[in-house]
């Protein structure tokens, strides 16, 4: 039982690294990055539908990509998605692919991101800290004796506190790269 209690918060604890991980690859540190497309989804035929379903993404060089579309139709389309994605990127249609030369950061630009970082790693310790309650409400349910019920809080604490360690570490590995000119 207890084991089965600690083990079900482990999951939700590594989904939790793992989604961060993901959103973290999102964010552009100055280099072209494929991932960093992955939210834009281009209206297709009157249905929102992701960039990557529509198009494979290239990184022909460290500072750009090139998206070629399966559709030449839906060229103009996703060229328009990138643009209104708000990714501080200008697409260039050349009739066949899109070209994105992915511009330097400024430094008002990497602040913004750190900024962006912040609030991606505190939704992740909102989550760590969901899945503590969650836990701790299921070992009351299970009504065990208080002693164990304590031991059991306590080990739901200490991985909690490791978890919200390597958020804070990922956060700050993170910062540090978007801040590297």
């Amino acid at each position: 039982m207890n084991n089965e209690i600690l083990n079900s918060l482990k999951i939700q604890m590594e989904k939790t690294i793992e989604n961060l991980e993901k959103r973290f690859a999102s964010v552009r540190a100055g280099r072209a990055n494929p991932n960093s497309l992955d939210g834009v989804m281009v209206s297709y035929y009157g249905s929102l539908t992701p960039l990557k379903q529509l198009a494979t993404i290239s990184v022909p060089e460290a500072k750009q990509m090139v998206i070629k579309p399966y559709d030449k139709s839906c060229l103009s389309d996703i060229e328009k998605a990138i643009f209104e994605a708000d990714l501080g990127y200008t697409p260039n249609n050349d009739g066949e692919s899109i070209r994105i030369v992915i511009p330097p950061l400024t430094q008002e630009r990497r602040i913004e991101l750190v900024k962006q970082i912040k609030k991606i790693a505190e939704e992740a310790k909102v989550s760590v800290r969901n899945n503590r309650h969650e836990a701790i409400e299921e070992i009351e349910m299970n009504e065990l004796p208080q002693d164990e019920a304590k031991a059991l809080e306590t080990k739901v604490q200490e991985m909690v506190n490791t978890y919200n360690k390597e958020i804070e570490e990922k956060s700050k590995e993170k910062e540090q790269e978007l801040m590297t000119v």
